[in-house]
C-alpha cells in the first residue's frame, strides 16, 4: 500500500508536530487518571461505553455507567482557551466545529442509553475534576442501589 504524496499539513513541520500528538496517555489525561485513581476509583481506560457506538471514553467506569472524556482546549473549542490557527485558518474552524458536533451527539447518545457523561477540560486542575468525576461515580452508585433495592422490593407483599 503506497502513501500518498501529497500532504493535508500546511508543512512539514506542521505534519510532523500533528502526527506526534497522541489519542490517549497524554499529560492531563494521565494527571487525571491519577488523582481519580487517588481517591480509590478504579475504572477502565479507552473503552467504549456503547460496544456498537464508535466513541471511546477516557475513563470508564461500566457499573456506575459513568464515562469521562478529557478534551483538548484546541482540538475541542475551549471557550476560555481556544485561539483560532493563523495557518489553515478554515480547515481547523471546520474540523474543530465537527469535533464540538460530534462530543454534542456522543454526549446525547450516551444519556439516552443511561450514562452519565462527564466532560473535562484539559486546563482543568486534576483534582478539582477527580473530585467532580468522583461524586459523580458515587452518586450514580449509590442511585442504582437504591433502584437495585426498589427493584427488589416489588415483588414482596407487605408481610415480606
Amino acid at each position: 500500500m503506497s502513501r500518498p504524496t501529497t500532504s493535508w499539513a500546511s508543512s512539514p513541520r506542521v505534519r510532523a508536530s500533528m502526527r506526534s500528538n497522541k489519542s490517549r496517555d497524554t499529560r492531563p489525561e494521565l494527571a487525571l487518571r491519577s488523582a481519580v485513581h487517588r481517591l480509590g476509583l478504579r475504572y477502565r481506560v479507552s473503552v467504549r461505553p456503547i460496544p456498537g457506538l464508535r466513541r471511546t471514553g477516557d475513563l470508564v467506569f461500566p457499573r456506575a455507567r459513568v464515562v469521562v472524556f478529557l478534551d483538548g482546549c484546541f482540538w475541542h473549542g475551549c471557550p476560555e482557551h481556544h485561539t483560532a490557527a493563523k495557518t489553515n485558518a478554515d480547515y481547523w474552524a471546520t474540523k474543530v466545529r465537527a469535533n464540538r458536533e460530534r462530543d454534542e451527539q456522543t454526549s446525547r447518545l450516551l444519556e439516552e442509553a443511561g450514562w452519565h457523561v462527564v466532560r473535562v477540560w484539559e486546563h482543568e486542575s486534576p483534582g478539582e475534576a477527580a473530585q467532580r468525576v468522583a461524586v459523580a461515580v458515587l452518586e450514580r452508585r449509590s442511585r442504582l442501589r437504591l433502584q437495585a433495592g426498589h427493584l427488589q422490593g416489588e415483588g414482596q407483599d407487605a408481610s415480606g
